[in-house]
């Protein structure tokens, strides 16, 4: 199967979506199918795509005003020509906002069916950012996810968004954890020890430092006795939540195994943002043995098994982020119990897995299409 894979970010980007682009085209090669990825260029210039695991043709793009880490790709009749000169039988959108649209035209013009995967919500960010257009983005969303041949939601919440503002043709497609990278036991006592010289219990959060994570929420986590808190991540919020966490340690951007070396090395992990349509990195804690805190919305319905695994509380509630770290910390032996059953929880949850359940709805697609071309 030849796969076009349009995303609106590939790495060297951390973030949801280049992330899950990347593990999608590494299981498309795995599996003998021969993916291509068109993504908007990056900072990094040409030499960002030696490590990919297939060819990357990458956009012209600018950084997005005040937040330069994200890039939004410039209007190219490349995303056209890329598709056509690789011969695709599908083309995979990868949350389509602005480069997905023109994959989707294209794909259109060219008569070619379309998987689109829905992964950012974007009228949450309106709300968050401009306190308004909440009602155009899900114009814009129901738009694009329309003429796709079937569009993929992260968690059964981001299904009934996508199903009650009228997109057609949804179906639930998680997302997988590597659980040999994150595992319990890369637990780093002498990690710890720089982290939390006295001792103290340590909260960590990883993500991006972003207004739509409202990660000042942990600010009454930071006055809690005997607790450190340890952020993982970068962003332009960072100035401001080194002010709003007193005490806390902010360790910057971390990936590959330093990073689970991190996630192993907490004992809690605390999620707080309200607009996750999965939340990869609450998996990836589970996976490494760490019971979780995170809000009852979004993606995290799907992951926290509240009272088994962690605990979920209300969005926007710094009090309830409190009192669930500190119910956590006071007692060893719930931590070890919430820990050790999020672990098996996610156990089968591989990127393979989830890969192949990915080729089965591409399957799906090409063979509707056939039957209809064939009526």
């Amino acid at each position: 199967m030849r796969v076009v894979i349009v995303t609106e970010s590939f790495p060297p980007d951390v973030n949801g979506v280049a992330h899950c682009a990347l593990q999608t085209a590494r299981h498309l090669v795995d599996r003998g199918h021969t993916p291509l990825v068109v993504a908007p260029a990056t900072a990094a210039g040409p030499g960002a795509d030696a490590q990919a695991p297939c060819p990357v043709v990458r956009i012209p793009s600018l950084p997005l005003p005040g937040y330069p880490q994200v890039r939004v790709a410039l209007p190219s009749r490349r995303v056209t020509a890329a598709i056509t000169e690789h011969r695709a039988d599908i083309v995979h959108l990868a949350s389509p906002f602005v480069l997905g649209v023109r994959g989707m035209s294209a794909a259109a013009r060219l008569g070619l069916p379309a998987v689109a995967v829905y992964q950012t919500d974007l009228a949450g960010y309106a709300r968050t950012y401009v306190h308004a257009g909440e009602g155009a983005a899900w114009r814009r969303i129901r738009s694009v996810h329309t003429a796709a041949d079937r569009t993929l939601a992260p968690s059964s919440a981001a299904q009934h968004d996508l199903e009650s503002h009228g997109v057609p043709r949804v179906r639930l497609w998680a997302r997988g954890v590597d659980t040999v990278r994150f595992r319990p036991e890369l637990r780093d006592e002498g990690l710890r020890r720089e982290l939390a010289p006295n001792g103290e219990l340590i909260v960590g959060y990883v993500g991006r430092l972003a207004p739509e994570k409202q990660v000042e929420l942990l600010s009454g986590v930071c006055a809690l006795p005997g607790v450190r808190v340890v952020v993982v991540g970068d962003g332009p919020s960072l100035p401001q939540l080194e002010q709003a966490l007193p005490g806390a340690v902010f360790l910057g951007r971390r990936t590959g195994d330093d990073l689970a070396r991190i996630f192993a090395s907490f004992d809690v992990f605390a999620h707080t943002g309200p607009f996750e349509t999965f939340c990869q990195t609450v998996q990836e804690a589970m996976a490494s043995g760490v019971p979780v805190v995170a809000p009852a919305a979004g993606g995290p319905l799907d992951l926290v098994d509240h009272g088994r695994t962690g605990f979920l509380v209300p969005p926007r509630d710094a009090d309830a982020v409190r009192d669930a770290v500190r119910a956590l910390a006071v007692d060893p032996a719930l931590r070890a119990s919430f820990g050790a059953t999020a672990r098996v929880t996610v156990e089968g949850r591989t990127w393979a897995a989830i890969g192949d359940q990915l080729i089965g709805h591409y399957e799906d697609v090409l063979a509707a299409r056939k039957a209809v071309l064939a009526a």
